[in-house]
């Protein structure tokens, strides 16, 4: 009998559903486009049932396929989207629309924390508050929502949600919760400081599920389940784990000193640090797995989701659609500096700039879409470059070897070049295609007895790309984005109001 481990992987754009044979070989993966409503322009929300009806469905097509080349799956992993909330009741229905992480809603809640405060809980849970976490947006919901609040009974991350569909169990695993800066990192329990800070209510806490482990089976696959998606009832599901954590996993980044560097929706760059060292001065530390380490994160959602907002927008006065891959192409029409054009990639905002929005500068009646695709792509990698120094001055060893690069950065050779020139440092592309899917199956595999040694992804010297003959110029450019970074923060904050 041929035996099978699934990953699923639901990100903001699309939900994905992977297997893998044993050895860790991908054998098939069905993806589907995601239901996420702008509400305003601060607000991005998902119909719960509705991504439950995407993830069934590619469920379905996959194993629809499985069945009928004879695999047999053995075990199931789920990754997602970190932060945002999703609020169920008691028999685990939706009380409302979930929270995407790239809402911005609660920014004046952050505003308003007290920095002395921030700086003791930060201590404590290596997380510094944002609009997109999940106890911020439950206390918007108490200035807000309170009502809605009364019907919640549990307070899920996205792959908490998916597990929830799949077993019928509220759950919730170290990563996700520590990514969230819901964990007192040393203890590896909540902590009860975060609700204090934000003026919540410590009965509040009883929303949170209970945290297991990454690798530990939470439940099993119910029959009301098995009838939409395919999968045989019974089948383990693990608690699974976030997919800035997935992905490094399922890229074999979990060395000490190992740095990737992912180009999804969000930008995500990481290094490994020890699990019992001083919190790293980043946006959020996260428990690996692995309980001797953790991730050192800078993130925000800054990297390819402002290419898909400019083919959006391209598209939507084109005669024929503009894809990512268009705009990309376009770019390398144009030599390096966009003709002097300057983007900061804050769409969906950030969490460390207050306010922020997409901002173009130096505009002249020359350039065109091409020097637009040019400068996109350079403002979202000269922000990468802005997170990664500040995770190399965080306090955290990182290593001189060549960083994974992952996402759309890695699988564009242009751009994998720019990402080496801008941040001046060796990239080595991962092509592995989905990472996040990978990496959650590797930990379902553990769950169920698979030796996963075989699992290693080894480094190839061949797709490592080092810094060209542009990186002099975009030194320059990157002191120009830092300057102009550094005063648009009132402005921002003016437009805002």
């Amino acid at each position: 009998m041929k035996h099978c481990l699934i990953g699923i992987d639901v990100g903001l754009t699309a939900a994905k559903a992977a297997a893998f044979d044993e050895s860790g070989r991908e054998l098939r993966t069905v993806s589907a486009a995601n239901p996420r409503v702008a509400v305003a322009a601060d607000r991005q929300e998902i119909d719960m049932a509705a991504l439950w009806e995407v993830v069934a469905g590619v469920l379905a097509e996959l194993t629809a396929w499985l069945t009928a080349e004879g695999w047999t799956v053995r075990g199931i992993g789920a990754t997602g989207h970190g932060n945002g909330l999703y609020l169920v009741d008691d028999a685990l229905r939706p009380v409302r629309p979930a929270v995407a992480s790239t809402d911005s809603r609660s920014e004046r809640i952050v505003a308003a924390l007290d920095p002395a405060e921030v700086e003791r809980v930060r201590s404590v849970t290596g997380s510094v508050p944002w609009a997109g976490q999940p106890a911020v947006l439950l206390r918007w919901l108490q200035d807000n929502e309170p009502e809605t609040l009364d019907r919640a009974r549990w307070a899920l991350s996205c792959k908490d949600w998916i597990v929830a569909c799949l077993t019928a169990t509220a759950s919730a695993d170290f990563s996700d919760a520590s990514a969230c800066g819901l964990v007192d990192l040393a203890e590896r329990t909540y902590e009860p400081a975060v609700f204090g800070l934000l003026g919540l209510p410590r009965e509040l806490m009883s929303l949170l599920p209970p945290l297991s482990r990454s690798d530990e089976v939470v439940g099993r696959v119910t029959g009301p389940a098995a009838s939409l998606t395919g999968l045989p009832q019974g089948t383990p599901v693990v608690a699974g784990c976030m997919d800035c954590i997935a992905s490094p996993i399922g890229a074999g980044s979990t060395a000490p000193g190992d740095v990737t560097v992912i180009v999804g929706t969000w930008a995500i760059n990481s290094v490994v640090v020890p699990a019992d060292s001083e919190p790293p001065r980043v946006t959020l530390n996260a428990l690996l797995p692995d309980p001797r380490y953790m991730l050192a994160q800078e993130v925000a959602p800054t990297s390819a989701a402002s290419v898909e907002w400019f083919s959006s927008l391209m598209s939507s006065v084109a005669v024929d659609a503009v894809s990512p891959r268009d705009l990309l192409h376009a770019a390398s029409t144009v030599p390096a500096g966009a003709e002097g054009l300057l983007f900061l990639p804050f769409v969906h905002g950030a969490p460390e700039h207050l306010g922020a929005s997409g901002t173009l500068l130096g505009v002249k009646d020359k350039h065109g879409y091409r020097e637009i695709a040019r400068a996109v792509a350079e403002g979202i990698t000269q922000y990468h470059r802005v997170q990664l120094d500040k995770v190399r001055v965080s306090g955290a060893t990182v290593s001189p070897e060549p960083w994974t690069l992952a996402g759309g950065g890695a699988k564009n050779p242009f751009w994998a070049q720019m990402f080496a020139d801008i941040i001046d440092h060796p990239v080595r592309r991962q092509l592995g295609t989905e990472l996040g899917a990978r990496g959650v199956a590797s930990l379902a595999a553990a769950a169920v007895g698979v030796d996963t040694a075989c699992w290693r992804v080894d480094p190839d010297p061949a797709l490592v790309v080092s810094p060209g003959e542009d990186r002099d110029l975009y030194r320059v450019q990157a002191q120009r984005f830092d300057r102009t970074l550094a005063v648009m923060g009132e402005v921002w904050t003016e437009v805002a109001r």
